[in-house]
């Protein structure tokens, strides 16, 4: 009889899927927001709404996936009005 190697710790998987459900569910409702594990790493891209909503995220995902490195390229939608006319020609 063999021994079979252990299996691959799922254990971040789930956290990261957790994640991505806890963002799209919750109070956020943010769906625009991926989530790409690396590793150990786990990567957050995509385009918030808000620097708030962006900073409530990191929190969420910080929390969720504690003891982990969590790196952002969210990216905050530009939704101020713009400073000079649009020249039609």
């Amino acid at each position: 009889m063999t021994d079979a190697p252990p299996p691959p710790d799922t254990g971040l998987d789930y956290r990261v899927a957790h994640l991505a459900e806890r963002l799209a569910t919750g109070s956020l409702g943010e769906l625009g927001v991926r989530l790409e594990l690396r590793g150990d790493t786990v990567l957050l891209t995509g385009t918030v709404p808000s620097a708030q909503c962006r900073d409530e995220i990191l929190a969420t995902a910080r929390e969720e996936l504690a003891h982990h490195p969590v790196h952002s390229d969210l990216l905050v939608a530009g939704t101020s009005s713009p400073d000079h006319g649009e020249d039609l020609t």
